[in-house]
């Protein structure tokens, strides 16, 4: 339906960014759409009629030629539609990222717990691409890859659209080398460093990933650090990149990374924890730059 706005792609927005969001877009793909407030309101049941009118007479929502809408403008089959996203009592996340690195081409962000990457759904000032975009002014930042909201540490991004898919590669190619370390219960029958595999997908409720029998897609190493007072410090070597692998897999091995609320099981969901985050950071991450040659490798400052 539509999404924040990417400059590598060939749908240029027409609105600027503001205050560090892009606009998003959508699709007209009704043969009889009819008025435009109208047909806003009912593709978006969640914002109101009085946000979309205000919206319009900002000059805030327009089509892909770049003429205003209006409450009435008919609209027709095949047209795009700019708006901004707005949310209204956003929860304010009470921790900082750091920029770790920067050159022309490249961003390196050590981002904290409970901050999620990118906005979607209760978060869009409150993500880190938000964030930095509007702090930097830099409109074509885009993640390279990403960190579960509840996770920290190093996130990489992209400054230019042109070698975007350079650094992306690197990741669809299994080129680059990931470090978390986890703090979770003792393995005492276990001998370290040994590689867990399984078979990951999607799970329930729908925001979980399971273990089930067939083919392994999913590896990692898992080694031993040191013995810590909550229970033992490891590092976790993924060889794969499923969605919550780390977390599904010392779950599967019965030692849970701490103050994890999805795993083993779903907890109620409930106001973020900020005393007690999910001890589990992205501690390093290494590869050979496709752009300039040279061996990367950036850390985090955080600890656990």
């Amino acid at each position: 339906m539509g999404g924040p706005a990417d400059a590598s792609a060939m749908l240029l927005p027409l609105l600027p960014m503001r205050d560090g969001v892009a606009p998003s877009y959508m699709w007209v793909q009704e043969l009889a759409p009819g008025p435009a407030l109208a047909y806003l309101l009912a593709r978006f049941a969640d914002v109101t009629e009085s946000t979309w009118r205000d919206r319009m007479a900002r000059r805030e929502v327009i089509d892909g030629s770049g003429v205003v809408l209006g409450p009435d403008s008919l609209l027709r089959r095949g047209l795009r539609i700019w708006y901004y996203r707005e949310l209204d009592d956003e929860t304010p996340i009470p921790f900082e990222e750091q920029i770790l690195y920067r050159d022309a081409h490249l961003l390196v962000v050590d981002k904290p717990h409970f901050l999620p990457t990118t906005p979607g759904g209760r978060f869009l000032h409150e993500s880190l691409l938000v964030r930095l975009k509007h702090k930097l002014g830099e409109e074509q930042l885009i993640p390279i890859h990403r960190l579960d909201r509840e996770t920290a540490g190093v996130v990489l991004f992209s400054l230019r659209a042109e070698n975007r898919g350079a650094y992306q590669s690197l990741f669809q190619q299994r080129s680059v080398e990931k470090v978390y370390e986890a703090l979770a219960p003792a393995m005492p029958d276990r001998a370290f460093p040994f590689i867990h595999r399984s078979r990951m997908v999607d799970g329930t409720p729908f925001f979980r990933m399971e273990e089930a029998p067939g083919e392994p897609n999913s590896e990692t190493l898992i080694d031993v650090i040191e013995p810590r007072a909550e229970g033992m410090l490891y590092r976790l070597q993924p060889r794969t990149g499923r969605k919550h692998q780390l977390r599904v897999h010392m779950a599967a091995l019965g030692a849970p990374i701490l103050n994890d609320a999805f795993y083993p099981v779903a907890l109620p969901i409930k106001e973020d924890d900020f005393i007690n985050p999910l001890k589990l950071l992205a501690r390093a991450i290494a590869f050979d730059d496709p752009v300039s040659g040279e061996r990367r490798r950036f850390e985090s400052v955080r600890t656990l």
